[in-house]
Formats: C-alpha cells, sequence, structure tokens
C-alpha cells in the first residue's frame, strides 16, 4: 500500500525564501539520494522550502562527506521517525591506509601519516575479518553524539577532548570488494549509530599503519535502497504533485 495520510554545511542554495504555493497536504516516505557536501538538514531545510512541507525529518544522519540514501518522512509520518532510524545500514566506502585525521576521515586535519608499503592483500582481508559481530565502539570526538546536551563535533571545535562512553553495536557483514593499496574498497552492513570511520580507524590502527575513512555512500536503511532514491538535482524542477508520487509504498 502507498504509505499516506493523504490524497550534520548550510548551501547557499538553501537560503530562506518565502513560497507562495499551498502547504504540501499529504504524509509519507521519500528516498532521497544525499549529494556531497550537504549535510543531512540541508536535505531537509531544501524539501521544506521548495514544496512548503510543514514537517519534516530524516531517519538517520549522514555526514556532509558522505552520500547516499536518506530516508525523508513528511507530515504525520514523522512520527516514525525513530522507528526507521533504528533501522539496520548498508554502506559501500573506501579505506586509505597510511595516514590519521583528527575526525577519522579526509575532512579533518591529518594528525598522522605512516608508511604502509608492508600492507599485503592478505592483511588486509584477515584484519577487515575481525571486524564482524558485537564489539564496543567508542564514538569520535567529531561527531554529533550528545554528552551532556552539548554535541561532541562542539567540544571538539573547542579544542576539548573528552571521555566518550562506548556503545554496542553489531557488524552484520563485512565484504571486502577489491584491495588496491594504499586503498580498499568494501561493504558493510551493520546496526543504527554505527561510525564507520571509527572502523576504518581501528583497522589502521590494528595494522599499525593508520588509516582514514576515504569515501562513503549509504544504499539501504532497512528495506529502503538507493536505487529507489532521487537526487536533488532532479527534485529542483519538481512540484508538489511530483513530491506525492515520489512517496515509496511502505
Amino acid at each position: 500500500m502507498i504509505f499516506c495520510m493523504a490524497k550534520n554545511h548550510t548551501c547557499s542554495i538553501l537560503a530562506p525564501m518565502k513560497n507562495k504555493t499551498e502547504p504540501f497536504p499529504h504524509s509519507g516516505i521519500v528516498l532521497v539520494d544525499k549529494p556531497k557536501d550537504w549535510t543531512s538538514h540541508d536535505v531537509v531545510n531544501f524539501i521544506r522550502g521548495k514544496f512548503n512541507v510543514k514537517k519534516v525529518g530524516h531517519c538517520g544522519t549522514l555526514d556532509p562527506a558522505a552520500t547516499g540514501l536518506l530516508v525523508i518522512v513528511l507530515g504525520h509520518a514523522t512520527k516514525m521517525s525513530q522507528q526507521l532510524s533504528g533501522s539496520d545500514k548498508t554502506y559501500e566506502a573506501t579505506i586509505l591506509f597510511g595516514k590519521e585525521t583528527d575526525s577519522q576521515d579526509m575532512d579533518g586535519t591529518i594528525t598522522s601519516e605512516k608508511d604502509c608499503s608492508f600492507l599485503t592483500e592478505e592483511m588486509v582481508r584477515n584484519e577487515f575479518a575481525k571486524f564482524a559481530g558485537e564489539m564496543d565502539q567508542i564514538p569520535p570526538m567529531v561527531s554529533a553524539r550528545k554528552v551532556d546536551g552539548k554535541r561532541l563535533y562542539e567540544l571538539a571545535r573547542e579544542g576539548k577532548e573528552i571521555e566518550r562512553e562506548a556503545k554496542k553495536i553489531t557488524i552484520l557483514s563485512m565484504d571486502v570488494k577489491k584491495v588496491y593499496l594504499p586503498y580498499t574498497d568494501f561493504v558493510m552492513k551493520c546496526t543504527k549509530g554505527t561510525y564507520v570511520r571509527t572502523i576504518c580507524y581501528d583497522i589502521g590502527t590494528n595494522l599499525g599503519c593508520g588509516a582514514v575513512l576515504f569515501s562513503l555512500r549509504r544504499t539501504m536503511s532497512g528495506e529502503f535502497n538507493v536505487a529507489k532514491s532521487v537526487d536533488v538535482e532532479t527534485m529542483r524542477s519538481w512540484t508538489q504533485e511530483d513530491l506525492y508520487r515520489a512517496i515509496v509504498e511502505f
């Protein structure tokens, strides 16, 4: 059936604008392919402003550098945000060995560079194989996780580093697709709240040469697939009717 109750970098293009259209009257779920350098909130603001949707939310933050599936909830469907956010996620990612940054990805400042010429494909595959199942993960300082009401990245900007509580996560599957050192492509399915960049950091630490998350793309969130999503550029030319037609079956 159609799920419908009726029939974390601010881009300059998202500046507030007066919308002369009537408020969007429908509720439901729309799948969006988030572009690089947009925050998840940028996408929410874009949809709210362009289509005059009073209530909009997303179900699972993507870092600005990441691309891929963002599950957008409209109207009464925002009540399902927490439930949908708890779904398992699947990512396509690339790790770069020999570097470390303060954010554990390419957006941060380089803190260490090490020789990784000793690595072999067998070493890499064997290390990745260890990262499956349940484990404790300490969130990075440059993250949106809140501690005592303040986001960690806000503390990091102030030059502070605090002790963070480890969270239980589960890596449901880890599949190395291609090893072309110093890079490796992999696909990972994991539970809510898993930091892929921290997995990369831990793998690099264990191998003794350091590593960062080089690129990240979310391909699935629960049963939703990025293959059925729409990109923001396409949405620029849409009307409210187009948005309504994009509401997915759920």
